[in-house]
């Protein structure tokens, strides 16, 4: 005989996010829009459904079949977005008489893929995107990549891996190759380079593309170059001579690594990689991928590039962009692997024990003093023993654990309790804030 329970269970693909992950996920968000301001990039946000015309045709044949698409009550043809970048354009298009250009954009919000499931990929997933829009100028890519690798330092990563090229050189090559009229599906052939390896993406080039073997083989010597940025543009050069839109592409990456030698940027940090072509087919110029030195095979979590066409799809205006997502839910499994989430269930690092509830007014007035200091505060709701207070605070996560009963309030003083060490000292109530201060910042 059923219960008539409904069974708790979240969808195929899809996931929930505990207290621990969902704390990790806000603080990267944070460090991503203080990031994304520091360069002047300003918040915008769109709706989560689009018209199907919108979404169709943009990413690829692949993005096509993953979109979750349907017929709304009022019969409209419309699909949930992939990307935020198609309706960035779309957005670009639609209020570029309100927003002028260049304009400078950073977006935060969930898509939807209908893909296979994997560690660091689901169906609902959340991007945090900046972009530059209504300008070519190399310096615009140069900005996007100084931008990844400030947001990675900001989350505090030593260990990573930005790896550039561009569109253009790798088209250069096909028209060379005599493959110029193929380009989308040779690209997305090379861009599963390392998932389905050198014998796959032959196959695949020769199926998809009608590259013979030869051809593609010449392809993956090209993205085979290895050494120095310098040394394979260096490389590169006769290679693709005669061929404008390759020299120009050269001519941009020659551009850029120079500019981020200019401005510091460690050499282990940046570097070209010819491989790299990334999946999606708006993209015409720079691109990027992002990736953990300590852990490479999570794959790139922050991608992205030059699209000089995409906005014309919707006006006749020209509206070259380029921009950069993060991958938060990728980053997140990422740090997961790497053991970096925190199990704190609590952003408040002080827990106030409701030690006797005749005192609550008291309690609840030194958590308002504490905050207003900028220090997160929880106070224990119920008059539960002590020990049972602690249990909860050791649990959640918190560091500190501030008591008093009628003795302290007489005296003027408080208990500190490190929920670590187990330590505890008494200290007057106008050295509070300052004593949990500085054990905070020697945390």
């Amino acid at each position: 005989m059923s219960s008539g329970l409904i069974k708790p269970q979240t969808l195929k693909g899809f996931r929930d996010y505990l207290p621990p992950l969902a704390l990790a996920r806000e603080h990267i968000l944070e460090v991503a829009r203080q990031v994304y301001r520091s360069y002047g990039f300003t918040p915008i946000d769109t709706p989560a459904l689009e018209y199907a015309e919108i979404l169709l045709g943009k990413g690829g044949t692949e993005s096509d079949k993953q979109l979750f698409r349907f017929t709304d009550q009022g019969d409209r043809d419309v699909a949930m977005r992939f990307d935020l970048t198609v309706p960035f354009a779309r957005f670009a298009a639609q209020h570029f008489n309100e927003i002028g250009t260049p304009f400078k954009r950073y977006h935060q919000g969930t898509v939807w893929r209908g893909e296979n499931t994997q560690r660091g990929r689901y169906r609902e997933f959340m991007q945090s995107d900046f972009d530059t829009i209504g300008t070519d100028s190399n310096a615009s890519d140069i900005e996007t990549l100084l931008v990844i690798h400030d947001l990675f330092g900001a989350l505090g990563f030593d260990r990573f891996s930005i790896r550039v090229n561009n569109r253009m050189v790798l088209n250069g090559l096909l028209e060379k190759l005599g493959l110029a009229e193929r380009t989308a599906q040779v690209l997305r052939a090379l861009d599963k380079l390392h998932k389905i390896g050198r014998d796959g993406v032959i196959a695949e080039m020769g199926e998809q593309a009608g590259a013979s073997p030869e051809q593609a083989a010449r392809v993956l010597e090209f993205a085979a170059l290895t050494g120095s940025p310098h040394e394979i543009l260096d490389h590169l050069q006769p290679l693709l001579a005669g061929s404008a839109v390759g020299e120009e592409g050269i001519a941009r990456l020659r551009e850029l690594f120079n500019a981020v030698a200019t401005a510091g940027i460690a050499t282990d940090r940046v570097g070209l990689d010819v491989s790299i072509a990334r999946g999606l087919d708006y993209y015409t110029g720079t691109i990027y991928e992002t990736f953990l030195t300590d852990d490479p095979t999570i794959g790139s979590v922050c991608s992205g590039g030059r699209y000089d066409n995409l906005a014309g799809l919707f006006t006749s205006q020209k509206l070259p962009g380029v921009g950069a997502s993060l991958g938060v839910d990728r980053l997140l499994a990422a740090l997961e692997k790497l053991g970096q989430i925190s199990a704190a269930s609590t952003p408040a690092p002080v827990l106030v024990v409701l030690f006797d509830e005749s005192c609550l007014g008291q309690y609840l007035r030194i958590g308002r003093v504490l905050r207003a200091a900028g220090i997160n505060t929880e106070v224990f709701p119920d008059s539960k023993k002590v020990g049972k207070q602690l249990q909860y605070a050791d649990r959640q996560g918190f560091q500190f654990a501030l008591i008093a009963g009628s003795d302290e309030f007489q005296s003027g003083t408080w208990k500190i309790k490190d929920l670590k060490s187990g330590e505890q000292l008494s200290v007057a109530e106008a050295d509070l804030v300052s004593t949990i201060r500085s054990k905070l910042n020697s945390k």
